[in-house]
């Protein structure tokens, strides 16, 4: 897999929303980017050709700087059905350079273009307001739900800013994840073991055929050990696990080399899920990818209606990687499942969230045994 670099490089064009054409932070991007820009009025869209889908590919290339009207923090969206982590979701944009082929936001997003929030001022705000209106709670924020966290960071240069208040917050921890190596910007910050610098990882083949424009395992590895040295610790996702010809060897191969590039001891977690999709994104994929073809295995409609694999096929694909992953893992790593039910926590851990607390707690534990 050759390396494609910073994906940020691939946008050509920037948008701007009239409104905030003057704003202090867009006039920092369009200074640092030094691409053309076109003025987008009030309740305008920018223009790109095509329809969407077929458009996304081309939307890449348009960055849209804007202003979120909604709520900036909310509940990750997960199900009554299966267990979730309790994370809160901070929206600092939506869509991605990079074009994974199972990338769920291809059915779940209406625009082609990727977006970015400038008012900054108000996701402060709105963060002031959440976590001192809960002082005894302890708040795990990603902001990696729409967008990948670090992706267009040479352009925006955000994650200083997210990193620097979290130092600040004494209960709450910041997640960025990626499958990006722009850590540049997280060089000498004063993070005080609150940020955690999280990257998806995934079999060989899968990471080379399915995951375009994005760093190869070697290129992610490195950059975690880096980090690792930056003082914060880290947390990666085998996310979605997808079944394919040699897969035990994949996931093998990745897992050795984790352990023979980052330590142990700086993992915070390591999460596990298997490949789940909405009904609409295997049309939309077909069409944008008509190459790959692991939307074409067994799938059942889950209780939270995305098809993912049968159970018994999730089990033995966890079964595997969990042994693998117990050679090398530190006792104070949290591996967990995201979006399963109890039987296959029983199934491959041996016991349930509730069992040991329940998850947020598990994942909670985690983040104090991995601060400063």
């Amino acid at each position: 897999m050759s390396s494609y670099g910073d994906p940020g490089r691939f946008v050509t064009q920037l948008h701007i929303a009239r409104d905030c054409l003057d704003h202090p932070y867009t006039q920092e991007i369009i200074d640092r980017s030094r691409l053309p820009v076109s003025v987008v009025e009030e309740n305008g869209r920018p223009v790109i050709d095509g329809r969407y889908p077929h458009n996304l590919s081309a939307g890449k290339r348009h960055l849209f700087l804007c202003r979120h009207r909604g709520a900036f923090f909310k509940p990750c969206p997960g199900t009554r059905e299966y267990r979730c982590c309790g994370y809160q979701v901070l929206n600092i944009g939506m869509n991605c350079p990079m074009d994974c082929v199972y990338c769920i936001l291809q059915a779940y997003l209406n625009n082609p273009w990727l977006s970015f929030f400038v008012n900054v001022e108000d996701l402060f705000a709105e963060l002031d307001q959440s976590l001192h209106a809960e002082p005894h709670r302890f708040f795990r924020i990603g902001t990696g739900e729409f967008t990948d966290s670090l992706a267009l960071d040479t352009l925006t240069h955000l994650s200083p800013r997210l990193v620097e208040y979290m130092a600040g917050q004494s209960n709450a921890v910041l997640e960025l994840k990626t499958k990006s190596v722009n850590i540049a910007n997280l060089q000498g910050l004063y993070h005080q073991g609150r940020t955690i610098v999280a990257w998806s990882l995934n079999s060989p083949p899968i990471m080379m055929r399915e995951e375009v424009r994005t760093a190869t395992l070697n290129e992610r590895l490195q950059a975690a050990a880096q980090c690792s040295r930056w003082g914060y610790a880290l947390a990666f996702h085998f996310d979605p696990i997808i079944f394919h010809d040699g897969w035990q060897e994949g996931y093998a191969h990745t897992i050795d080399k984790l352990f023979a590039t980052v330590p142990a001891d700086a993992i915070a977690w390591i999460s596990l899920g298997a490949l789940r999709y909405l009904p609409s994104l295997k049309q939309i994929a077909a069409e944008r990818f008509p190459v790959s073809r692991f939307f074409y295995q067994e799938f059942i409609d889950g209780l939270d209606g995305k098809r993912r694999y049968i159970r018994p096929q999730r089990v033995i694909m966890y079964q595997y990687i969990f042994e693998r992953l117990q050679r090398y893992v530190h006792p104070d790593t949290c591996i967990y499942f995201c979006m399963e039910n109890d039987t296959v926590w029983q199934e491959v851990f041996g016991y349930t969230a509730e069992e040991r607390g329940g998850l947020p707690l598990m994942l909670d534990r985690a983040v104090c045994h991995h601060r400063p």
